[in-house]
Order: structure tokens, then C-alpha cells, then sequence
């Protein structure tokens, strides 16, 4: 079940990568547009996003708290899981990382759809799901290189 689980989380990130760019380039192209508008495919792509990001963290959590070895080892020893770089980062900096990159996405997703002007909404869809990609790469891009995961699960 961990391999289902730890192949779909992988896969999905794909998923809600490109969701991100597209949403951050939709809104980056909105900005330059005049008169500006927002469009309902704006407004998609960005809780698109989020949605992405809430499948990836129902994921996560699954594999955190039932299917992953290294987090059940680990809360047998807690002090001892700290001292090791690789197991702190999946049991608190990944985690960490992916959950504010959530919050950040939705905030983004709910100022923007409570907004009427379209360069409103264009901005701050630029600022928050910016910060979130942002956020995402930086966590991926330690799983890759601290925690030695392949950019693919195969």
C-alpha cells in the first residue's frame, strides 16, 4: 500500500506543479492585459491548484501516520529521529513546508475570488500561489537532494 501511495503522491506532484505555473503565468499575463479582465479559466486554474494540493497532503498524511516506516520508526524515538537530517525532514521540515504552501494557496484562491477588480485578483493570484510554488519547489528540491528521491517514481 505505501508503494501505491508513495507513487501517487509522486505522480501528483507533476500535477500540481504544472497546475501552479499555469495559474501563476494566467495571472502574470493578466496583469499585462489592458483593460485587464478575469476570466472563469483564471479562477479554475488556481483552485486547481489548491485542490491538487489538498490531494497531495491527504496523501502525505495517509503515508505519515500508516504506511511510512520511517515515520513509525521514528516516533518510537523522537530525540534520536531529530539528531538525523534526513528523518527530521520527513517527520517535520517537509511536512512543514508542504502544509504552508496549502495555506498559502487557498489564501490565495479565496482573496482572489472575494475581489472585483481583475488586477486584484491577477495579483493576488501571482503573490500567493507564487509563494506556495515557490514553497513547493524548495521542499521537492530537498526530497531530491537530502532525502535522495528520483525525480520519477519508477
Amino acid at each position: 500500500m505505501l508503494n501505491l501511495i508513495l507513487i501517487l503522491h509522486s505522480l501528483l506532484r507533476w500535477v500540481a506543479i504544472a497546475c501552479g505555473l499555469v495559474a501563476i503565468g494566467r495571472a502574470a499575463a493578466g496583469l499585462t492585459k489592458t483593460p485587464a479582465t478575469w476570466s472563469e479559466s483564471d479562477a479554475k486554474f488556481s483552485r486547481l491548484f489548491a485542490i491538487s494540493l489538498d490531494v497531495q497532503m491527504l496523501l502525505g498524511i495517509l503515508m505519515y501516520l500508516f504506511f511510512s516506516t520511517i515515520t513509525t520508526s521514528a516516533f518510537q524515538n523522537m530525540g534520536e529521529a531529530m539528531g538525523n537530517s534526513v528523518v527530521r525532514f520527513w517527520i517535520v521540515e517537509h511536512p512543514t513546508i508542504m502544509l504552508v504552501a496549502l495555506v498559502f494557496a487557498h489564501i490565495g484562491v479565496a482573496r482572489a475570488r472575494k475581489m472585483v477588480n481583475p488586477n486584484s485578483k491577477h495579483r493576488t493570484t501571482l503573490i500567493f500561489q507564487g509563494i506556495s510554488l515557490a514553497l513547493i519547489l524548495y521542499g521537492t528540491t530537498l526530497t531530491w537532494s537530502l532525502a535522495e528521491r528520483p525525480l520519477l517514481p519508477f
